[in-house]
């Protein structure tokens, strides 16, 4: 079996085990492989019965001497069994594990690991661990040493884990080549890989554990980086563009630029500085424009779209939902076609439509296509769409379209590649943005347009909730409500869900304002229907789930609740946020908490004076990391196995070890396991709620 064999192939997987490690994201044996620890259980003390000790955690050995089942009154099984060694006896309690007494008949040599109690003045185990050892003082995975807690799903336990991970390691022991170059390795002091594999999972103590989890950070930068930079390298070396005019058109381009109803701002000006020098060389432009809600990024996309047209080529521009797609149309109809540039909008649910509104179907499908710009969701990567003079794409935020999707609208282009503009609106830290986007050049616009109201922001607590409904009823404003789940399950209690939410606000609280539900689940003609309801003033309150996060643009709403905001990240606080202060008007976010957590809250409290994206990513980065800390992900943010975005200097270290060795071995020679674990590397993003 080689790594990339299905998981289910393993013995003793099949296809029951196979669907339910999906649900861990493992597919393959590589994947099984690297499926890591978050931490571990020390039973590595291994004592002796009559030196047991109240409380402290510790492993014994020894041979069951009996064992039986108990019914007890509340009619629960229990399993009583005594274990002796040289020293003494133990009474082990487990329950409603009636097969205990056939695995672990009389006579049974095993090792048990747990926390001592003391029933009846005697030590005492309840529900420890338990593992058969064929004599005292054998080999276990189990017990008796640092024992791996892995992720788990319903019906996978890391004792089953454990299991499997070390039958793969045997049969999978000839597949653990060493892939990084040794200088690397010895100038590093890291683990040999194969060594460091085998640590993580089963170490001999915590210092074998921590140099495995070092080495294996390590290459997970490393390859992160490396892969951004031969993509790089391979884009400027091998792509061909076309070079578009600038000095040609500049009295167009600054007639434009006075007509817009707005000054841009310095960031602004800086980005299309940067776009236009970009897209007048013959190599092809990939580049990130990073901004927040509102600070003008689709205006600098609609100049460079602009210039693509005005050199009689076509843009297009795609967006991760019809929402959005719709919104980009309107917002850069208003601005090019009063120009003269022909603009077309087509979504999976919806017909296309066009500026001038006229053959509009025609103008994507068969033939020479009839218009400039191209506006669309992914229903644009359709056969039917027709680009023959192709030359500037603009994908907005990137990390909704999988790379297969990004490909196929490269391929839309005749001959030469168009260049390439991603926006992403999700604040990142500029060492993810630089890690995890390592193969674009960056913009970031920093500056809000003028005129722009700072919202204000409170952190609410549970006693001030009702004050709070108050004070929105007497504002008399348009509101959003934002729940972090769709539907309250068991695992989530505690968390307003945005169905039972908006049945009690409906009915109680907001029983004399009209209130509106949209969450991701919706089919799409709901949810257009139920944000052009709130967009017209026909709803007061829309309780929603985070999937107003992109896209949805209500000028006239100006307060926003967030509900068990603590369970969000800073950086999705927020983008929620940037829902209102879209116009003049003052406005107002309510973080909603009930958490008594004081760093919680003292987190929070952190967007009542921050009010840049970027300063609120990097202060999140240093509190909790970019993960699922605390409840719902931060999408956007790629999930890492083993290494933290918060280890800046070992980013730092990674990113030039990877430009070394591509300046001094630019193909990679004599490195055919390092270029052969490069195919294998792939960068998961959370993908949002």
């Amino acid at each position: 079996m080689d790594l990339a064999t299905p998981v289910g192939k393993l013995p003793m997987v099949g296809p029951m085990y196979q669907s339910r490690l999906t649900r861990l994201d493992v597919y393959t044996l590589r994947d099984l492989l690297f499926h890591f620890p978050f931490r571990y259980e020390d039973f590595s003390l291994v004592s002796k019965i009559r030196d047991l000790q109240e409380g402290e955690a510790v492993t014994i050995q020894g041979k069951i001497i009996s064992i039986k089942n108990q019914f007890t009154r509340n009619r629960r099984f229990i399993q009583m069994a005594t274990i002796e060694d040289e020293t003494g006896t133990l009474d082990v309690v487990w329950f409603n594990q009636t097969y205990l007494t056939k695995t672990l008949p009389v006579g049974t040599f095993v090792s048990l690991s747990g926390r001592v109690e003391t029933n009846k003045g005697k030590p005492a185990f309840v529900s420890p661990a338990f593992e058969i050892i064929n004599v005292p003082g054998g080999e276990s995975i189990h017990t008796g040493r640092l024992v791996p807690v892995y992720p788990e799903t319903h019906g996978v336990s890391s004792k089953w884990l454990r299991t499997k991970i070390k039958q793969l390691l045997t049969i999978s022991e000839k597949e653990l080549t060493e892939y990084l170059p040794k200088d690397i390795i010895s100038k590093n002091n890291l683990l040999p890989f194969k060594e460091a594999i085998e640590q993580i999972h089963f170490p001999k103590n915590t210092t074998g554990a921590q140099r495995a989890r070092e080495r294996l950070a390590f290459d997970e930068f490393f390859l992160m980086q490396l892969v951004n930079l031969v993509r790089k390298k391979e884009w400027e070396e091998k792509q061909k563009a076309h070079p578009l005019t600038i000095a040609t058109f500049k009295p167009q381009i600054e007639a434009f630029w006075e007509k817009l109803p707005f000054a841009l701002t310095g960031a602004q000006k800086r980005a299309v500085g940067e776009i236009f020098v970009d897209l007048a060389r013959k190599r092809p432009m990939n580049r990130l424009l990073e901004g927040d809600v509102g600070s003008g990024k689709t205006v600098v996309a609609a100049i460079g779209m602009y210039v693509a047209a005005l050199n009689g080529y076509q843009a297009v521009l795609m967006a991760p939902t019809q929402i959005l797609a719709q919104q980009h149309f309107d917002t850069i109809s208003k601005l090019l076609t009063p120009l003269g540039v022909k603009i077309v909008l087509i979504t999976g649910n919806s017909k296309v439509k066009s500026q001038p509104a006229r053959n509009a179907s025609a103008s994507v499908a068969g033939g020479k296509s009839k218009f400039d710009i191209l506006i669309g969701t992914h229903a644009l990567l359709n056969k039917s769409v027709t680009l023959d003079r192709l030359a500037f794409i603009v994908i907005d935020e990137q990390h909704r379209f999988g790379v297969e999707q990004r490909g196929r609208l490269l391929q839309k282009g005749e001959g030469l590649r168009p260049h390439i503009l991603t926006m992403t609106a999700t604040p990142i830290p500029r060492t993810v943005a630089l890690t995890m986007y390592g193969d674009l050049d960056l913009s970031y616009l920093d500056e809000m347009p003028k005129g722009r109201v700072i919202v204000k922001t409170w952190v609410v607590a549970p006693e001030k909730r009702e004050a709070a409904y108050e004070w929105i009823k007497a504002q008399n404003a348009q509101t959003f409500i934002i729940c972090p789940f769709i539907e309250e399950s068991e695992s989530q209690t505690t968390v307003k869900a945005a169905t039972k939410e908006y049945e009690h606000l409906s009915k109680t609280v907001f029983k004399n304002q009209k209130v509106g539900l949209l969450h991701g689940k919706m089919k799409a003609k709901e949810k257009e229907a139920a944000i052009d309801a709130f967009r017209n003033g026909k709803v007061d309150i829309l309780v929603a789930t985070p999937v107003v996060e992109v896209g949805i643009d209500i000028p006239a709403a100006t307060v926003i609740i967030i509900e068990g905001s603590e369970r969000f990240g800073l950086a999705q606080l927020h983008q929620l946020r940037g829902r209102v202060g879209r116009s003049n008007l003052q406005s107002y976010c309510l973080l909603f908490t009930d958490t008594e957590n004081g760093a919680s809250v003292k987190r929070l409290k952190s967007l009542e004076r921050i009010h840049v994206g970027a300063q609120l990513a990097e202060l999140d980065l240093e509190l909790r990391g970019p993960g699922d800390v605390t409840g719902t992900k931060q999408h956007g943010v790629p999930k890492l196995k083993i290494a933290a975005f918060s280890d800046k200097l070992l980013i730092e270290k990674t990113r030039r070890e990877a430009r070394e060795l591509l300046n001094h071995n630019p193909s990679l020679t004599d490195a055919s396991g390092l270029k052969e674990m490069l195919k294998t590397y792939t960068i998961q993003v959370v993908e949002p709620n």
